[in-house]
């Protein structure tokens, strides 16, 4: 689990997780304890949860790329 040595870095950041169960979530990484990471996840309109999700639900973890064409390679 090679993500485990660079997510405190991404704390307070825009993180995309992948589960081990195949899903995919998003949020911003708020805080790494216990086994545990708490990522703060939009769910509608103005609503926002925290939600947690244990290390051995997550495959890899990847900070957000920033935006812009000479970052992402995307043209606009």
């Amino acid at each position: 689990m090679a993500w485990q040595q660079e997510i405190y870095s991404y704390v307070g950041q825009p993180v995309g997780i992948s589960l081990v169960n195949g899903q995919g979530v998003s949020g911003v990484l708020c805080q790494i304890g216990n086994g545990r990471l708490y990522v703060l996840e939009y769910l509608y309109q103005s609503q926002f949860a925290t939600k947690q999700y244990m290390f051995g639900q997550v495959q890899n973890v990847t900070v957000f790329p920033g935006c812009g064409p000479s970052q992402s390679g995307l043209l606009y």
